[in-house]
């Protein structure tokens, strides 16, 4: 099989702990677009916090893509045309601040290029490192999101987030996409956006089949696109249960595991013909 598109995961998947790329993975991207293949960037961040990401990895250059908010956006980092563009409209924002309230978690969405939060809390405060976003402090949350928004963060301690997702999953299935991205952080999306679904939406407009693509992540938002693409990869760090989800299980975000993934499966096979 001759892969033309590889779909990464940023965070504890194509970046390293310290969010960097290490030169090893980076020449095997760059080789493998040499080569015609389109790389595309598939993460929980808003676009922003993506694009110094592209830059490096020349996205402009090779035509390629990417998936923001979970793949509630998708852009053609060549003419940054969107593709696809998802949003919550602000009843359900505001319902969800109820939900937030009603199960003693934190809360934080994004207006413009600014992350919005009621109380000033560590796990906001990570999502603008990662993310390089400022946060805004607002007396009333629901006042202050007045427009559609792309997606709501839930926040707390990853042992407390695990039962408010299996709660709210249920009862807000057929309503809203609901998943986490890191263990304190659960993800709300309009209802069947989920990188996957980006992604059967991306290919078919450029007549990519499934089993042309591989993605790689290591984190439950990455679940979809994992089952859904025709080499789904499992990063070495990722949770067990993810691993057995995937097609094959490469090394970690800390040694090179998408770089063996692109030099196996993608340049290798290039070499041969």
């Amino acid at each position: 099989m001759a892969y033309k598109m590889i779909v990464l995961d940023l965070d504890d998947t194509l970046l390293r702990d310290d969010h960097t790329i290490s030169p090893r993975t980076k020449q095997a991207l760059m080789n493998a677009q040499e080569a015609g293949v389109k790389v595309v960037l598939a993460s929980g961040r808003p676009t922003y916090g993506m694009v110094h990401i592209a830059e490096e990895l020349r996205l402009a250059d090779y035509g390629s893509f990417i998936l923001s908010f979970n793949g509630a956006k998708i852009i053609d980092w060549r003419t940054k045309e969107e593709l696809f563009s998802s949003t919550l409209p602000p009843e359900t924002v505001h319902q969800l601040d109820a939900l937030s309230k009603q199960e003693n978690v934190l809360i934080h969405t994004y207006v413009g290029d600014e992350i919005v939060t009621e109380v000033e809390n560590e796990f906001t405060n990570i999502e603008s490192d990662i993310t390089g976003l400022p946060i805004k402090l607002v007396p009333n949350f629901v006042k202050a999101v007045k427009e559609p928004v792309v997606k709501v963060l839930m926040l707390a301690p990853g042992e407390e987030l695990v039962h408010v997702e299996e709660k709210l999953q249920k009862q807000l299935d057929g309503q809203l996409s609901v998943m986490r991205s890191k263990p304190y952080f659960l993800e709300f999306t309009e209802v069947g956006v989920t990188k996957g679904t980006s992604l059967n939406f991306l290919i078919q407009k450029l007549g990519i089949t499934r089993e042309e693509v591989i993605a790689m992540g290591d984190s439950y938002n990455d679940v979809a696109m994992i089952e859904f693409a025709g080499l789904g990869v499992a990063m070495g760090n990722a949770p067990e249960d993810i691993k057995k989800l995937a097609n094959h299980v490469t090394d970690t975000n800390m040694d090179d595991g998408v770089a063996k993934v692109v030099e196996e499966f993608v340049l290798s096979r290039l070499a041969v013909k």
